[in-house]
This record gives structure tokens, sequence and C-alpha cells, in this order.
């Protein structure tokens, strides 16, 4: 059942300064709109509760990246079309890339935004565990001022995050520092393309000596929020590759994640692909 259109106000501010006073002054009353790519399939199926909406989509401030030699900021405004051609990001931030084009179609990558995927709060998200695993950092806008967080502590919990009603997301950060040799993405859903995952799956690493280091892994799906898998991380610094720790891998993995049954899969099956998720990416390690 549709939702009715006229019962919903959206409201277009002539720059980001009036955007932010009107969050500021009426707070939790206008929620932010840019791409729309999730708000709309909940209208479209009578399911989108919150009624006034605020757009952000032209306001430049919020679009543009921004470069130095130590970090990449990625405005909240950018698409994933865009991502995917970001030179910068090709080549040295492979795993989001790779998020991008594995989200939704080409209309919807045109579309939506990288903020608002962050915004959107799902666990089932596709660019979150490419952000964990790159230790991304979070530039919040509000009329106040700027502020930063870890985008690893972000989320408190499913649809909870630690964003103010009066605030806006300005910029992901990426260290451009942070080298890691080997670099890992895979998404398995129902079908190769437009499907929310059953299992989104990051990692990277180092090889060092003959050792593994500065591991990263990070899940969606299989938590209320997406998941830094630290204990394996923990598990697999400073070890040889072997098989016996592939085994222990595997069962620290398991017991490291929380999924569920729903109508996409069920708990035994995501926490079976992860293990063999994470089978794939310690093949890459070692070959």
């Amino acid at each position: 059942m549709r939702a009715s259109v006229p019962s919903y106000e959206l409201i277009a501010p002539r720059n980001l300064e009036a955007a932010l006073e009107m969050l500021t002054q009426e707070p939790g009353v206008w929620r932010p709109f840019a791409g729309g790519t999730d708000l709309m399939v909940l209208l479209e199926a009578g399911k989108l509760p919150h009624r006034k909406f605020l757009s952000i989509w032209k306001f430049p401030e919020l679009c543009c990246m921004e470069v130095s030699p130590e970090s990449l900021g990625i405005g909240a405004l950018s698409t994933y079309t865009e991502i995917q051609s970001n030179e910068i990001l090709q080549s040295e931030f492979p795993l989001l890339c790779r998020a991008a084009a594995e989200t939704g179609s080409i209309a919807t990558q045109n579309r939506g935004t990288l903020g608002g995927n962050i915004a959107n709060a799902s666990p089932a998200a596709d660019s979150p565990p490419a952000l964990v695993v790159y230790d991304a950092e979070i530039e919040f806008v509000s009329a106040k001022g700027t502020r930063r967080m870890p985008y690893r502590d972000f989320h408190t919990g499913y649809k909870k995050m630690q964003m103010r009603d009066d605030e806006l997301i300005w910029r992901i950060h990426l260290n451009r520092a942070l080298k890691r040799d080997k670099e890992y993405y895979r998404k398995v859903g129902t079908r190769k393309a437009q499907a929310i995952s059953k299992i989104c799956f990051a990692a990277a690493a180092s090889f060092e000596r003959g050792r593994i280091s500065n591991t990263r892994i990070a899940l969606g799906s299989v938590a209320p929020t997406v998941l830094r898998a630290a204990e394996t991380e923990k598990l697999l610094n400073g070890e040889k590759v072997t098989t016996a720790l592939l085994k222990t891998a595997r069962e620290t993995l398991g017991r490291e994640i929380s999924p569920i049954d729903d109508m996409r899969s069920t708990a035994a099956y995501r926490r079976l692909v992860a293990q063999n998720l994470l089978d794939e990416f310690f093949h890459l390690i070692s070959a």
C-alpha cells in the first residue's frame, strides 16, 4: 500500500546555514533528505513514518572531496558513482569502491550517497564494513560548529547512532598513511545485483617476515550494527599462516558474530558463510 504523497512535507532551504538553523530551532522535527534511495522504498510501501523532510541535496559544502597528503575527506553527498570514479579511492581505498559498485542498481548508485548509507544505520549496508576496515572518521556539522569521531563508535545499536538531531554528516575522513598488502571484499546476497546482503565481509592485512599483521575484519548483516571482529584480528596478528590457525580463527569468528534468522536468510547460513569468507581472505593473505 503506497503512502499518500500530500501527507508529507519537503522543504529545500536556500543554503547549508539555513538548514542547520532549522535543525537547531526544531530538533527532531525535520529529517534530512538527500538521494532518498532508502526513504522512497519506505514511501512506496506505505511504511515511512516521519512526515517532515529537509532537502540537503544541492549543498556544495557536503559534496566536495577534501584531499591532503595525509587524508581524504569524502563529502557526505558523494554518490556511489562518484566514489567508484575517484582515482584516489580506486588506488588507495579499493574496498570502498567495491562496496559502492555492489550497492543497488546504476540508478541507485547515481543518486544514493555515502552519508545517507551511514545515517540510514542499516546493519546490512554495503559501505560500512569497508569504512570500519579503513578506520574511517566521521565529521559532523551543526550551527555550533563541527566535531569528529571514529566511525567504529558511531553505531550504538540497531538503527541507533551518535548523531544529534541538530547535526548533519559533513565528511568521511580516510587516513592515506595506513597501508596494507592484502584487501578483500565480498557481498553475498540472493542475487549478484540489486539484493540486500545476507553477509557483507571486508578485510585487510599486511604480511611481514612471514607473519600476519595490521589485520582488520568487519562484517555486515551478522549483528545489530556493523561488526568489527576484534578477537579474530587479535588471534591472527603476529602469527604464521597455518591450517591450525585458520581452524581456530573460524571458531573465533563464529563466536564473535550474532546473526539472526530473517526473511533473507538463517543464522546458521550466515555464520557458515562468514567463516567461509574468512577462509577466502586467509588464502589471499598467504598467496
